[in-house]
């Protein structure tokens, strides 16, 4: 595994310095006076990432970030989402191939993240290596990996018993959002098939119609909406978003689009977190139009924190500074923190 000593190519190491570091100089919060004075000892923790697998130095530096930041804080996370794009390029050797080890496994130790991974899969973990998705299905089964993933689609509650938050993980890449084809080797791009998206749609809408925890938060890859350069996904609008505001979820969680988000719209009361800042080349956000409480291109991370009144939400950069926070109730209201 590289380390940040390696040269970083020229493209990259302005936008790389500008996006990791201008944030903190740009807002000065202060990671341990922010966040420890709303933390209660009953508070559950969770750390989200997206965007990630690029095994370039921003990956490197975002991961260090998360370290800093849960031992400073002296963080027990219940668990790590990874909400996407969890490997870039070419991956020769699949289940054997070394990036497990230094793009998972060594880059997020257990030592700091000694809890479940819960996975979802981005359109280049299909497109970058063929049947990518299934070579990650079946590293979960590993003993003693915390890489969990199931199913393509899969439901966890935590904690496990009188659960505080029922988690809703899903696989974003329909056709009309993952397929086409490869430009460069004229292929088709992979995705789920007609009949799992059929199946999907009707597993959620039983789920959600059944016994939930106080909260629950949907996790995809890719936005419902987004000012980012990807935009809304109109799909996503049409096929889930009803879902969503019938059935009263408090946010859906996603990446993709290279950048951290919140987005608030009117008569929804679902929240929109983006946390797409977690390796890949950052992007400017170009719809300035919508308002939202926070936009910005920034490597960093999301961390989530729940008790039995509200939920919390930071968006961190890789400093370990807070750039944003929001906190959601159980009514669905929302209030900005900073």
């Amino acid at each position: 595994m590289r380390h940040m000593s390696t040269p970083v190519p020229a493209w990259n190491r302005r936008r790389f310095l500008r996006t990791v570091f201008c944030s903190s100089a740009a807002l000065g919060l202060n990671v341990r006076s922010q966040s420890l004075a709303q933390t209660e000892a009953d508070d559950l923790h969770w750390l989200a990432i997206g965007d990630f697998g690029s095994q370039e130095p921003p990956q490197m530096a975002v991961a260090k970030g998360m370290q800093t930041y849960v031992e400073k804080l002296k963080l027990k996370p219940s668990g790590l989402l990874l909400l996407g794009d969890n490997f870039y390029k070419p991956m020769p050797g699949g289940l054997k191939s070394p990036r497990w080890q230094t793009g998972f496994e060594e880059m997020y130790p257990k030592s700091t993240f000694d809890c479940p991974c819960p996975v979802v899969v981005g359109n280049h973990d299909y497109h970058d290596n063929k049947g990518g998705e299934q070579v990650q299905l079946a590293y979960a089964k590993n003993p003693g990996t915390r890489w969990t993933f199931p199913n393509k689609w899969h439901r966890m509650e935590f904690p496990a018993e009188k659960p505080l938050v029922t988690m809703i993980f899903l696989d974003t890449n329909n056709t009309k959002i993952s397929g086409g084809v490869n430009p460069k080797t004229k292929e088709p791009r992979g995705h789920l098939t007609e009949e799992e998206e059929v199946e999907q749609l009707s597993w959620l809408k039983a789920e959600l119609a059944k016994p939930r925890a106080p909260f629950t938060i949907v996790v995809g890859h890719h936005p419902v909406y987004s000012n980012g350069i990807h935009g809304d996904s109109k799909t996503l609008v049409e096929g889930i978003g009803p879902l969503l505001q019938t059935h009263g979820v408090h946010a859906y969680l996603c990446g993709h689009d290279h950048d951290m988000q919140h987005l608030e719209l009117e008569g929804l009361k679902t929240s929109f977190i983006l946390s797409g800042g977690g390796g890949a080349r950052v992007r400017e956000l170009p719809n300035k139009d919508r308002h939202m409480p926070f936009g910005q291109p920034v490597y960093g991370f999301t961390h989530i924190q729940a008790n039995a009144q509200r939920m919390l939400f930071r968006h961190v950069d890789a400093n370990g500074k807070q750039m944003h926070a929001f906190e959601k109730r159980l009514d669905g209201s929302f209030n900005v923190l900073s």
